[in-house]
């Protein structure tokens, strides 16, 4: 299916899309997909205090920074969300997001829950789109499958995806990553569409 957005001449809602889900859900690979089909849509990069996984490059995964300087963006409220992830902390610089609505661009925000619904506080003209899995055992699949963290760790994060999972009825629509591309096309055509 190609992309909704294909013609030119048809006109793009300037919107703040927030896409979230369980850890391992497949967020990241569905939203580089997206930017591949539709370079318009601008990716919020959010800052972290986690450390780089292999092949992740400052700026273009997230922006790595110190637990000093994180506290800073708090204090001076250049955050516009932010949550603690597995012992790390996480946030969506404010600036260059209302940068991009104001001159009109479509923006996407990939985070986590506890920052979802700090955007929906703030900004509850955004459109909420939950990512889920096919079934939990896929889920649970992907998220020992990756091999870059530990077991305590793994634990962690599958607690966390429950209590995440059940949050799926406070979202604007639901899609299911069953196929990457098929996702990425739903999408596509939420972020494209008309507002109501």
């Amino acid at each position: 299916m190609p992309a909704q957005n294909a013609d030119p001449a048809r006109p793009v809602a300037k919107r703040l899309t927030v896409l979230s889900g369980p850890s391992g859900v497949g967020k990241s690979t569905v939203v580089a997909h997206l930017r591949e089909a539709d370079p318009q849509v601008w990716l919020s990069v959010s800052v972290t205090t986690r450390r780089p996984r292999p092949g992740e490059c400052d700026g273009v995964q997230y922006h790595f920074v110190s637990d000093e300087e994180f506290d800073r963006l708090i204090a001076e409220n250049e955050l516009l969300e932010w949550a603690q992830f597995a012992g790390n902390r996480y946030g969506t610089p404010r600036g260059p997001v209302v940068e991009r609505l104001d001159a009109g661009t479509p923006v996407l925000l990939e985070i986590e829950l506890q920052g979802a619904r700090q955007v929906r506080d703030s900004m509850s003209d955004a459109l909420h789109v939950f990512l889920a899995p096919p079934s939990w055992e896929e889920l649970v699949r992907r998220l020992t499958g990756r091999g870059t963290e530990s077991e305590e760790v793994i634990q962690r994060r599958l607690e966390v995806a429950k209590v995440e999972l059940a949050a799926e009825k406070e979202f604007d629509t639901t899609l299911v990553n069953t196929s990457v591309q098929g996702v990425c096309d739903e999408l596509l055509a939420l972020m494209t569409a008309p507002k109501v």
